[in-house]
């Protein structure tokens, strides 16, 4: 995967982001985030 250069990536490389709308992009992300934190607490 090539680096991120539009900002929106949570993890520093393209994930295709890019082209979502502003609305698209925020439940995106939302949705990276829960998945990040359930991870964080089966550790």
């Amino acid at each position: 995967m090539a680096s991120c250069s539009c900002g929106r990536s949570p993890t520093g490389k393209c994930v295709g982001w890019h082209d979502l709308s502003e609305e698209q992009y925020q439940q995106k992300k939302s949705v990276y985030v829960a998945r990040q934190s359930v991870k964080g607490n089966a550790d």
